[in-house]
């Protein structure tokens, strides 16, 4: 059994520091051979900053590292590999106009006597690490044409290929289905059946109570503790996270407000015929009323995403009609849209919302720059300041100042910026597609609750989630899709687990 044997590693009393804060303090922690430890905390709890000293990208100020028992330094991220320690990022590591075996072996790769690469065992040497894990691809297709899950299992093959000792997955299912999840967290069991020792870094505590044989929590840069799964409660593990139950994190109000007229009407908007990356939709018929939050539920491929473009107008559109409070509007484009008073988050905030390379400032104010120019020409700065400073209050966004670059915010605060965009805006819609993927549960619960702040005054909010608990926490209604069609309308009162996804798998009937 894994805990009868001698930790692999150890770190003892761990402390960094940067200028003005402390982001470790005396954090301690232990994963033996055959275990899976599950990493947790909220954002800013520190545990990017303790990820990256045992992966050798920072060194402690204080504090001890054991690797089998013996004192070790990791001052850069090739000494820890050496080791066999070896950390699989949220964002990819992988080049993507390269092979999988390329990928795999990259810098590694096996020569002939004369020294050019030996391609037939490259494809033999990948097929053997590949097959271990399940992913049955040529070992010569290119990483472009693989799927988010399919570019996942790559690096875990690559981190199977260094004789790893010690796998570390930074939110490693933030992005995939659960389909794709499940198959992970198997391949994760099979790693530890195999004898390797796994630190699952999760904000998703079913997952981590699912697959992990114990659980270390980090809440402000201090240990908060180190429990077994094995009968350990939801709501401890919530309270050690975050200090409070998860009944005092979002209360769903006891009597919802009743929905007032429709603002946001769709009829038989198609995608059939036209240049689409995703799923195409068929016949698409939706209202949202004033004041109402429908969910949006529906497996990967289901058109979810592609139904919130299509409405904004990043995608185009074979057909259909939309309507905003009763009006007509043509949405060809994305200024279209928000000229009809819609407003969209999207999926991948990072990619497609944020300027990651500005300040919250500009962030904030890029949307509705109009509203601070004088003379169409120059930003009148103190209004724009002043605007954000009542959107930092209201939303209660966590930042030194408005000159703070975004990148450097967490996650929640990241999307509750993204959020404060659009408010300044004023919009008659919100469409927010994954309003809290990669966000802490505690922020997941500050999102939750604004979104129902919003719908209160008066805003229509389209909200698409893959978490089926947070769609029947936020949903008024709750509308189910699968293959670009809508299979299912019903009062989140009504609605189950196993309710929307019977409706989820539902063949859609042709129109």
């Amino acid at each position: 059994m894994a805990r009868e044997s001698p930790p692999l590693l150890a770190l003892h009393g761990i402390t960094k520091r940067f200028p003005g804060v402390t982001a470790l303090a005396d954090v301690s922690l232990d994963v033996r051979a055959g275990e899976v430890l599950g990493l947790l905390g909220e954002n800013g709890a520190g545990k990017s900053t303790l990820l990256k000293i045992v992966s050798g990208a920072q060194r402690p100020d204080a504090g001890t590292i054991t690797w089998q028992g013996e004192t070790a330094t990791l001052a850069t991220p090739h000494q820890a590999q050496q080791r066999g320690i070896v950390t699989i990022y949220q964002e990819f590591n992988l080049v993507p106009d390269l092979t999988i075996a390329e990928n795999v072996f990259i810098g590694r790769e096996p020569l002939r006597a004369t020294g050019l690469i030996d391609w037939p065992r490259l494809a033999r040497d990948t097929g053997d690490v590949t097959r271990r894990i399940g992913l049955d691809l040529d070992p010569m297709m290119s990483v472009r044409d693989l799927s988010v899950a399919e570019q996942q299992m790559v690096e875990i093959a690559r981190a199977l290929s260094m004789q790893s000792r010690l796998i570390i997955m930074d939110e490693p299912t933030s992005a995939l289905s659960e389909t794709e999840v499940a198959r992970l967290l198997r391949i994760m069991d099979s790693l530890r059946h195999a004898g390797l020792a796994v630190i699952f870094v999760t904000h998703r505590l079913t997952e981590a109570t699912g697959v992990c044989d114990r659980v270390t929590v980090l809440r402000d840069g201090r240990l908060a503790g180190t429990r077994p799964v094995a009968g350990l409660e939801m709501d401890e593990l919530i309270r050690m996270m975050v200090g409070r139950s998860a009944e005092q994190l979002y209360r769903r109000p006891a009597t919802r407000r009743a929905p007032g007229p429709v603002r946001l009407s769709i009829r038989n908007l198609r995608t059939e015929g036209v240049t689409t990356h995703g799923t195409v939709l068929h016949g698409i018929d939706l209202d949202v009323r004033q004041g109402e939050i429908v969910g949006i539920a529906g497996l990967v491929g289901a058109g979810r995403t592609e139904l919130a473009r299509a409405v904004f107008g990043a995608d185009p559109r074979a057909g259909g009609r939309i309507e905003v409070d009763g009006s007509p509007v043509r949405v060809h484009s994305p200024r279209d849209a928000i000229r009809a008073g819609i407003g969209l988050v999207p999926e991948d905030r990072k990619l497609q919302a944020l300027f990651l390379a500005l300040a919250v400032r500009h962030n904030f104010s890029i949307a509705a720059l109009g509203q601070f120019l004088s003379f169409g020409v120059f930003v009148r700065e103190r209004a724009e300041a002043e605007a954000l400073e009542h959107y930092r209050r209201t939303l209660k966004i966590r930042m030194s100042s408005g000159e703070q670059m975004v990148v450097n915010l967490s996650g929640g605060n990241q999307q509750k910026v993204v959020l404060a965009r659009w408010l300044a805006l004023k919009p008659n819609v919100l469409i927010v597609d994954e309003p809290t993927r990669g966000v802490d549960i505690a922020a997941k619960a500050e999102v939750h609750e604004l979104l129902d702040e919003l719908a209160g005054n008066g805003i229509a909010v389209m909200a698409i989630s893959s978490e089926l608990p947070e769609v029947l926490a936020i949903s008024d209604r709750i509308i189910t899709m699968r293959e670009g069609r809508i299979t299912g309308d019903l009062p989140a009162a009504e609605a189950t687990q196993e309710k929307l996804m019977a409706l989820m798998t539902l063949a859609p009937v042709d129109a």
